[in-house]
């Protein structure tokens, strides 16, 4: 093995099954190993889940966009194959896990996109390391704190947690689809639910501590240099879509794709859509890249 492909730990490759093929390993952060996988050759796209995912949900992400790209999906801490941090995980903290995994792959410059609280990471990691940044996509993420209101929704999810865990995991999961697509996407909601099913007690409080707590960062949308994706769903009931306007007027460079039919996992309800939209976005923020 090359000196240059180390972090590639080991191939996963089921071609008879449809799987995606893909380098999966792991970095070293905090005295844990955060896990991710590393597919395809090029330009650096990174793909930072939500709250109570992993990378295996951007598994149809990885699979179109390796074919162009060079695509970094990373299991934040206290999600996937990663193991929690303490008591809390700051926004900050899944952001410096995010570099300790970008730093050991050997890449520079680099799209990120982030679904939910992988949003709120990826505005994080935009203000810790703003040079490293080519662009941004902010998937059903928003730049605002929370509320008074949503902080203590979220204590009160916290003390729900500590009693009934599973309930928890499996309701929250079906209420960020659209009515619809529950039905209709029954086996993306089941794979939804079965990574959700394996983030702790301890996880998830810690995830939701952070969350709260998390501050706003509608500067870092005013004064970024890159151009800013919003990918939104029209009938997201966890972010307002209307509160999204004022910070796409903040950016130099928005572009936005609104899916009709979708809500807070827009991207897993509409893979196709969604895909080809942060495809020409990546390319879009690259040109730019070579033209300064």
């Amino acid at each position: 093995m090359s000196a240059n492909n180390k972090h590639r730990a080991r191939m996963v490759s089921s071609p008879l099954r449809g799987e995606i093929e893909r380098g999966l390993g792991f970095a070293e952060f905090k005295k844990i190993k955060v896990r991710y996988s590393d597919t395809g050759k090029g330009r650096v796209i990174v793909l930072l889940h939500g709250f109570l995912g992993s990378h295996e949900l951007w598994d149809a992400f990885i699979k179109t966009l390796s074919k162009k790209f060079r695509v970094i999906s990373i299991d934040l801490p206290g999600h996937g194959e990663t193991p929690s941090i303490g008591y809390y995980h700051s926004m900050e903290l899944l952001a410096q896990s995010a570099k300790a995994v970008l730093d050991k792959a050997g890449v520079r410059r680099y799209v990120i996109a982030g679904h939910s609280m992988g949003g709120y990471a990826a505005l994080a990691f935009a203000e810790l390391y703003p040079e490293n940044v080519s662009g941004l996509c902010l998937v059903n993420s928003t730049s605002y704190a929370d509320s008074d209101e949503k902080k203590k929704d979220r204590q009160r999810v916290i003390n729900l947690v500590k009693k009934e865990h599973r309930h928890f995991v499996i309701e929250v999961i079906t209420s960020l689809f659209a009515p619809e697509n529950v039905t209709k996407l029954k086996k993306e909601v089941a794979k939804a639910k079965r990574i959700a099913q394996k983030t702790s007690v301890q996880s998830i409080i810690n995830s939701l501590e952070g969350m709260k707590e998390r501050k706003s960062r509608d500067l870092i949308l005013k004064f970024a240099p890159y151009p800013v994706l919003f990918i939104i769903g029209k009938k997201d009931t966890v972010i307002n879509y209307e509160t999204l306007y004022p910070q796409m007027g903040l950016c130099k460079y928005p572009s936005v794709l609104m899916l009709e039919d979708a809500a807070h996992m827009a991207f897993y309800e509409a893979p196709k859509e969604s895909v080809d939209e942060l495809q020409t976005f990546a390319l879009r923020c690259f040109r730019k890249v070579e033209e300064e």
